[in-house]
């Protein structure tokens, strides 16, 4: 049960990412869910060291600050996947 919550919370904050990046026209439920749980990776990698022992939805904790380091994450992501996309089609 706990791994459908953690799938249906990283897809969640996956879609807000897009949203707030305005990309979701380019990704379906699929793409929302792995930009979530990415992002909650890179969240906890780079955000957890400067704001301190936080959590991200990959350790199973679903508190507001743990949602919010993972959705910093997920919009670090698409920032730079859009960095990417934009360089490559130059």
């Amino acid at each position: 049960m706990d791994f459908l919550i953690w799938l249906l919370v990283g897809g969640l904050i996956g879609w807000i990412a897009s949203m707030i990046m305005r990309t979701d026209a380019q990704q379906g439920l699929l793409l929302n869910v792995i930009v979530g749980v990415v992002g909650a990776l890179i969240g906890g990698w780079l955000i957890t060291p400067l704001l301190g022992p936080q959590s991200t939805i990959n350790d199973h904790t679903y508190s507001a600050m743990s949602i919010f380091v993972s959705l910093a994450g997920a919009v670090i992501l698409l920032a730079i996947v859009n960095l990417i996309r934009r360089g490559s089609s130059r």
